[in-house]
């Protein structure tokens, strides 16, 4: 059987900026090539929207363990290296071996390796959503203050208020349901690509959101068409790819440093969920802004020890990462 060809770091930005357009274009694929009638509800849009995005994020994800071929013996972060045989060692470590990298064509009964690459795992699983939920929420200091006044001092509303409520419900639903595929093609399938094409890390860190905001593109034009002019329509897309930019570089890093898929889907739920933090509220007579100030501090001071491989690994085997990643170049 011929050797792999190694990933270069063109082939990995190419099929990574290949994966952002494939979801955008897939959320257009049942009006444009099915011919189907547009959704009558809000309900309909986004729940067709949804399914979109999880057919895409399937693609990917098979596109990407395609693309990587990672055999079981260089993924499993509890596995040492001393417990190899020396064959798979050599292979490992590249010293003898014919194959350029420890890549090997994986089979149905190492599909849950290659879980493992995506970030896709069952232990450690309270450090993984807890921990990230709690450090995210600290730079919602000044939110949580901003509706806890609110709620203090707000009056019970009328029916008509209650239909809205209903109508963000379902938007909620589903900005709580997006980050799943989201993160699953933007970081679980993005990452390790671009990883095995010779980045480092904190290049990946501040670069691969770039695909991850450049996937919201699409809002100015449908803002376009529903009526928005050029300059208020460029304005919500800028902030918002922004946004997305700064997200990003904290989904990235969370998913490099933690090696668990769930703790940038917990963080981008809750993100979704709350908006843009609150920096200054004239309501509370600057309280919030007291809180988003020693909340983001708490943040930046708090984000590198909470974020320690070794509070989400049982063992790094003298790795300087946990996913074993390091081993395949």
């Amino acid at each position: 059987m011929a050797a792999p060809t190694e990933i270069t770091g063109a082939a990995a930005v190419a099929t990574c900026a290949a994966m952002a357009v494939s979801y955008v274009a897939v959320l257009y694929a049942p009006t444009v090539l099915l011919r189907l009638p547009p959704p009558t509800s809000l309900r309909a849009f986004l729940h067709r929207r949804f399914a979109c995005a999880a057919v895409a994020s399937v693609a990917s994800a098979l596109a990407s363990a395609a693309l990587l071929r990672v055999s079981a013996t260089a993924l499993l972060p509890t596995q040492s290296p001393r417990a190899l045989d020396p064959r798979t060692e050599s292979q490992i470590h590249g010293s003898s071996s014919s194959l350029p990298r420890p890549f090997q064509v994986w089979s149905l009964g190492e599909f849950s390796d290659m879980l493992v690459v995506f970030g896709i795992r069952k232990d450690h699983l309270l450090e993984a959503v807890v921990i990230p939920l709690l450090l995210t929420s600290l730079v919602y200091a000044g939110s949580f203050v901003a509706k806890l006044w609110q709620l203090s001092s707000s009056r019970s509303g009328d029916g008509d208020e209650v239909g809205i409520g209903c109508a963000q419900m379902i938007v909620h639903r589903i900005r709580a349901a997006a980050p799943f595929t989201e993160e699953l093609v933007f970081r679980a399938c993005m990452i390790p690509l671009l990883l095995c094409g010779g980045f480092k890390m904190h290049n990946i860190i501040f670069f691969s959101p770039v695909f991850f905001s450049l996937a919201h593109l699409n809002h100015w034009f449908e803002l376009h068409q529903q009526g928005c002019n050029f300059m208020r329509s460029l304005l919500i897309v800028g902030v918002q790819l922004g946004y997305t930019v700064i997200f990003g570089w904290y989904a990235a890093f969370l998913f490099i440093r933690t090696g668990n898929l769930l703790s940038p889907i917990i963080a981008h739920v809750f993100c979704n969920m709350m908006g843009l933090p609150v920096f200054s509220s004239l309501r509370t007579r600057g309280l919030a802004s007291v809180a988003f100030l020693a909340g983001s501090i708490s943040f930046f001071w708090l984000l590198f020890p909470v974020t320690s491989p070794e509070l989400y690994n049982s063992s790094l085997e003298h790795c300087s990462c946990w996913h074993g990643y390091c081993r395949w170049k």
